[in-house]
């Protein structure tokens, strides 16, 4: 995801898991494969090896993933990255909300900051009844305020 920052262009690297939620993100000035081993090794670390990593065609992916030694778990194709594609938009309209970002580093933190709220208060309404979504809903809220006051 290309991120402008005093005009400059960054990139957010983001790990989406099958269920739409964030895992984990990372800010860099480079959209390399040095930046994309670094940001597979950090979330391989924390969330262990995945069965299938599915990415865009960026060629930094594959050589990456080649060094790792997992480029056989690679998928990419045309519709197949529109999980992580869709993830984007809240933190899009976020980002237009708080009119752009002036530092890497704040970059970074509201990024992580984002993701953990938006995962813990997103639930898939299509899924359930109005009154189960309610439910669940007003229970990450009760969750939320314990944490806090905690």
């Amino acid at each position: 995801m290309f991120v402008k920052i005093n005009g400059e262009r960054h990139y957010l690297w983001r790990a989406v898991d099958h269920e739409g939620e964030v895992l984990e993100s990372f800010v860099t000035k480079t959209r390399n494969k040095k930046a994309a081993l670094k940001f597979i090794k950090k979330s391989m670390k924390r969330y262990g090896r995945p069965e299938i990593i599915v990415t865009d065609q960026l060629r930094s992916y594959g050589a990456a993933l080649k060094d790792i030694g997992n480029a056989d778990r690679q998928e990419t194709g045309r519709w197949l990255n529109n999980r992580a594609e869709n993830s984007h938009l809240p933190f899009r309209r976020r980002e237009r909300a708080m009119q752009r970002f002036r530092r890497m580093r704040s970059l970074q933190k509201f990024a992580a900051v984002h993701a953990s709220v938006f995962n813990h208060f997103n639930s898939e309404r299509s899924l359930s009844s109005r009154a189960t979504f309610k439910k669940n809903r007003a229970a990450a809220l009760a969750e939320w305020r314990q944490l806090g006051t905690a």
